[in-house]
């Protein structure tokens, strides 16, 4: 004798597992009931998801904020602003030179303020990727965790049948020897 158990409707899921009606659910809950009633896998992870809605202007953000947050990019821009004060400063005026930046570094302070106006907005944009990333794992975690949650209230309900079944059986076994 098998004991198979049929495939129930998210509605009935619902009702049995969690003790709530299937419209008293929020979206989440009733996307991931449907999900178990159908025995479907869980989607795929953040990055997939991420990585399929990426544009060049997400990606040139992302590499942006990746170089520009760096220890290699703050060292090397701070031995390049070095060097600029270098050359444009006394050290030039020595050799008898006319520096082409000369102190207080105008034109040094004109691009170091266009740099920050352009890679600030990027590296938001690229926070903004990263916290809709989040959100998406967010989401898949918690989707796992209701799952694996019903999983275990119907793997419980199937031993508790199973134990009955059993007993029921070795109770009537035993009223048969009397």
């Amino acid at each position: 004798m098998t004991m198979r158990t049929p495939r129930r409707t998210p509605e009935q899921l619902a009702e049995d597992l969690l003790g709530r009606k299937f419209d008293e659910l929020d979206a989440e809950e009733q996307r991931v009931l449907g999900r178990v009633a159908s025995g479907a896998l869980i989607g795929p992870d953040a990055d997939e998801v991420a990585a399929g809605e990426i544009s060049f202007g997400d990606r040139l953000a992302d590499r942006v904020a990746a170089v520009g947050g760096s220890w290699a990019f703050i060292i090397s821009f701070a031995l390049v602003l070095f060097a600029w004060m270098a050359i444009n400063g006394r050290l030039i005026e020595a050799l008898g030179l006319r520096p082409f930046d000369p102190f207080p570094f105008i034109f040094l302070n004109l691009m170091l303020s266009t740099l920050a106006a352009v890679q600030a907005p990027l590296i938001m944009m690229s926070q903004n990727r990263q916290a809709y990333k989040d959100r998406i794992t967010a989401r898949h975690d918690y989707e796992v965790n209701l799952r694996t949650q019903l999983e275990i209230l119907r793997l419980h309900r199937r031993f508790d049948y199973l134990m009955e079944y059993l007993e029921t059986r070795g109770s009537a076994a035993n009223g048969e020897e009397n």
